[in-house]
């Protein structure tokens, strides 16, 4: 069985890594507009959100800001949570590795 994803997107916000009981963990949102224009004749965008951990969120802190374009690879993941009394399933990606395709530098800011 396999459980791999590969997503190519632009940060929609700027990454703050938080630390938690299993270590320092980072979410971001990745737009990724579809290949195929819709009824209306405009391309629909997604909105994924990815988990990252330890160095991998440190890293991608460090060098990346809302709007670059970032590729990652991982695994989808489900998890169970409460909302309004009832019990839903969310998914999430889980990084494993995150490639830097268009990044600011601290030496371009």
């Amino acid at each position: 069985m396999l459980n791999q994803i590969v997503l190519v997107g632009r940060l929609t916000r700027d990454i703050s890594v938080h630390k938690s009981e299993n270590g320092k963990v980072a979410t971001l949102t990745l737009a990724i507009p579809r290949s195929f224009k819709n009824s209306e004749g405009t391309y629909d965008t997604d909105f994924i959100e990815c988990v990252l951990f330890d160095h991998i969120a440190e890293n991608t802190k460090e060098f990346c800001k809302k709007g670059d374009i970032v590729g990652v690879k991982g695994r989808v993941q489900s998890r169970s949570v409460v909302k309004d009394d009832k019990k839903e399933t969310v998914m999430q990606i889980i990084c494993e590795k995150v490639t830097f395709l268009s990044s600011h530098t601290k030496e371009e800011e």
